[in-house]
């Protein structure tokens, strides 16, 4: 059963993680691009949550930005948890008591 109050009115991203290690650094995108060795338009997909971040994306991380690969994953998985939740809420919610 989905509780509604397990879902906060707000959903963070694992890509506002990584703009704010990046303000925090003075790095662009493109920087973090160049780093990790992934394109811009990859890593732009990472901040916007529309690409996922995967074993070997969490690597990357861990390796450019720090923290560990467990971290960024574990961030990844509960984000993707979130919006599964608050989706299916959604639609559930004509029929919730």
């Amino acid at each position: 059963m989905i509780d509604s109050n397990e879902i906060p009115n707000w959903i963070s991203s694992p890509g506002e993680t990584i703009l704010d290690i990046l303000e925090e650094r003075g790095w662009s995108r493109s920087e973090l691009a160049q780093r990790t060795g992934y394109t811009r338009k990859h890593i732009d997909q990472l901040v916007k949550g529309s690409a996922s971040i995967t074993e070997e994306a969490a690597l990357k991380l861990e390796q450019v930005l720090g923290s560990t690969a467990g971290f960024w994953l574990n961030r990844e998985a509960l984000y993707r948890e979130l919006i599964a939740k608050k989706s299916e809420l959604e639609k559930l919610k004509a029929y919730i008591l």
